[in-house]
């Protein structure tokens, strides 16, 4: 009767040094998994899904802030809805963020465990390739640089760069009606706005 005793406290001590084991390396393996991820795969997980955590509070590096609702993600930026009056649609370039603000409950939602998903078309596309959309559409657009903002519609966009045609918010792009033709780095673009 005492050896089965004897056995039986081994094997429960044993038990517990094995799900100690098995604890410490979940936390390992989850520390690592967070420690991957990006601010793409954090917003990513905030985004638009019913019952997603409110809007975000992002600092961009011209200073400005903005409570966005976002609504998709690409593979260099973001489109989101924007806190003005009217909700109008933006795109920040991720790299423009300097920060976001997020409340506890966003927090946790970004650091959950996202589910692996099949890659998707949105996932490759750029932010020159949106741009290039606007221009297509010949959008009114605000574009919003780390030195100024200017309102027009985007003529063309190369490789690391677009053209303006700048000109008076609410009228169409016609050839007296431009002010200037401003060339300007995507690098520096901060925000693109779509203009009422």
């Amino acid at each position: 009767m005492r050896w089965d005793s004897l056995f039986d406290d081994l094997a429960g001590q044993l038990d517990d040094e094995l799900a100690v084991d098995d604890d410490a390396v979940r936390i390992e393996a989850e520390r690592l998994r967070r420690g991957r991820l990006t601010l793409r795969e954090r917003l990513i997980a905030l985004c638009g899904d019913v019952g997603a955590p409110g809007p975000l509070v992002v600092e961009l590096v011209d200073g400005t802030t903005w409570r966005l609702r976002v609504r998709s993600i690409g593979k260099d930026w973001m489109q989101a809805d924007s806190g003005t009056t009217g909700g109008r649609e933006v795109v920040v370039p991720l790299d423009s963020i300097a920060a976001v603000a997020m409340t506890q409950t966003q927090i946790d939602w970004s650091l959950d465990d996202v589910v692996v998903r099949e890659p998707r078309l949105l996932d490759r596309l750029t932010v020159s390739f949106l741009l290039r959309d606007l221009c297509r559409r010949r959008a009114a657009v605000v574009v919003r640089t780390r030195t100024g903002s200017w309102t027009g519609t985007i003529d063309r966009v190369g490789r690391d760069h677009l053209d303006l045609a700048v000109h008076e918010p609410g009228s169409p792009r016609r050839s007296r009606g431009v002010e200037q033709i401003r060339v300007i780095v995507l690098s520096e673009v901060v925000v693109v706005e779509r203009a009422v």
